[in-house]
């Protein structure tokens, strides 16, 4: 498969994540109150139906837990209305149980959503979250960004293979 073009001071992240889908302080006790706030949210800016999104991520979850480790998960299903790839960032107020691998309850959630039939892209933005959040001290930034607009602006400005050509402020 050829490689997706981009412009070259953009990632793959930042092209599927909306300033608006970025959450600061998620007050939620699970991840069911997590699914059913991201269900909400994707209902108000990307119309698509709540209780389709919190289907679609709960059916995922039952296979196996999409907790990365290290205070980091990354929920995601598919669509079937869905043109394009979409994604929301979540950072919670306090960390919850995920199931992940460590056992560490997660601070950090990526939620993405793909097309029904996505495979080679959704693997691809896959990978490249996964990159992104092995990072820890991209991942201590995150933690620390005051404001949903800070963090949007950490993730757009990350890039692939060059961990340390984030560290500047934002």
């Amino acid at each position: 498969m050829p490689p997706i073009t981009l412009e070259q001071d953009m990632n793959l992240i930042a092209k599927l994540l909306p300033p608006q889908n970025v959450l600061v302080d998620l007050d939620a006790s699970s991840k069911k109150r997590v699914f059913e706030h991201t269900g909400l949210l994707f209902e108000n800016n990307s119309q698509i139906a709540h209780s389709v999104v919190f289907d679609s991520l709960f059916a995922r979850e039952k296979l196996g837990s999409t907790g990365l480790g290290q205070g980091v998960a990354i929920p995601h299903g598919r669509i079937k209305s869905l043109k394009d790839a979409v994604g929301a960032m979540i950072r919670m107020r306090e960390a919850i149980p995920f199931d992940a691998p460590d056992g560490q309850p997660v601070t950090l959630i990526f939620v993405l959503l793909v097309p029904e039939r996505a495979t080679d892209l959704h693997l691809q933005i896959l990978s490249e979250l996964a990159q992104m959040f092995s990072d820890q001290p991209f991942r201590d930034q995150l933690l620390g960004a005051a404001s949903a607009e800070a963090m949007h602006a950490l993730i757009a400005g990350w890039q692939a293979n060059a961990a340390n050509h984030h560290r500047e402020a934002v």
